[in-house]
């Protein structure tokens, strides 16, 4: 069975980290990456500056990023390139760079979507039927991520009825994918089991993806548990790069190295090399003096007899 990948790093990743690296620094992370073999690959936001300053010059790393896209012997052909929008203007300065495809936020919680993007649910929702209409009027394809999907830093327990019902309206406003995120790390086996007992019954389990943060350590039995309800999407960022400046205490996602491995051990099919996403790893670590959470960064993959 084939499972997807989508890479977060250069948006998930690099916003919650110190460092701020270059378009070029970023641009040869992607180069890195399709050459491993990943092939839907978010490159940024499109926020303030201001805001997530690790973030700026996205528009140029995307101009740069299609244009050798485009050329016919380029690495870079043949991938899925997407960003981040949280708002309106966000949305249209995507668009103007080139992109065909977007991702959008939605929270589970009051608290948190005022914290990360200032405004509450009925805004929210509100700015997301107004992305959904733009996007099917210019032919836009949208992901969005329901945040908090578990756990809230400031509410606690979230409620799966919750979840469904965001969920049902995210894909009743056209969105063709929802990656249901474990924001701050919290989540555990069974949460997921629920979460998604309570989806397959309801909804069509094709358009869900999992997005988990290993805060905790149990991002992976996490992806163990949406495997068996059919899942075949899972967002992680490479070297386990991340957290959210918004979520107190959140760590990295999952390490798409880690991830990577799991799922070939286990019989699944990615198209990516983990020996490939080990060595950016070390490059990202030694180049950049980014700190990684990946556990095969460190420990390599067990040669076998």
């Amino acid at each position: 069975m084939s499972i997807q990948i989508v890479e977060v790093g250069l948006r998930d990743g690099l916003q919650n980290i110190s460092s701020h690296l270059s378009v070029d620094a970023r641009f040869q992370i992607v180069k890195y990456l399709r050459q491993a073999g990943v092939r839907r690959i978010e490159l940024g936001s499109f926020v303030s500056a201001k805001r997530l300053p690790q973030m700026q010059e996205t528009s140029n790393l995307v101009n740069k990023v299609l244009q050798a896209s485009h050329q016919q012997h380029s690495v870079l052909k043949g991938g899925t390139y997407f960003a981040f929008v949280p708002n309106e203007i966000g949305f249209h300065r995507a668009v103007n760079s080139g992109l065909k495809e977007l991702s959008i936020f939605m929270s589970c919680t009051e608290s948190f979507c005022r914290k990360n993007i200032n405004m509450d649910l009925d805004q929210s929702k509100s700015n997301l039927l107004v992305l959904a209409k733009l996007a099917r009027r210019l032919k836009i394809k949208l992901r969005g991520y329901l945040s908090v999907a578990f756990f809230c830093p400031y509410e606690g327990k979230v409620n799966v009825e919750t979840v469904l019902s965001l969920t049902d309206q995210m894909l009743q406003a056209g969105l063709f994918e929802i990656s249901i995120s474990d924001t701050i790390g919290a989540a555990v086996y069974s949460d997921v089991v629920q979460c998604m007992e309570a989806i397959q019954k309801k909804l069509s389990v094709s358009k869900i993806a999992l997005h988990f943060h290993n805060t905790r350590g149990t991002g992976l039995a996490n992806v163990a548990a949406g495997l068996e309800y059919g899942v075949k999407v899972f967002d992680s960022s490479i070297g386990g790069l991340g957290g959210c400046p918004y979520a107190p205490g959140a760590s990295g996602n999952i390490a798409t190295e880690d991830l990577n491995y799991m799922l070939s051990k286990m019989g699944f099919s990615t198209g990516i090399q983990t020996q490939k996403l080990i060595n950016i790893s070390k490059k990202l670590n030694k180049k950049w003096q980014i700190k990684l959470s990946s556990y095969l960064e460190r420990a390599g993959i067990l040669k076998e007899s």
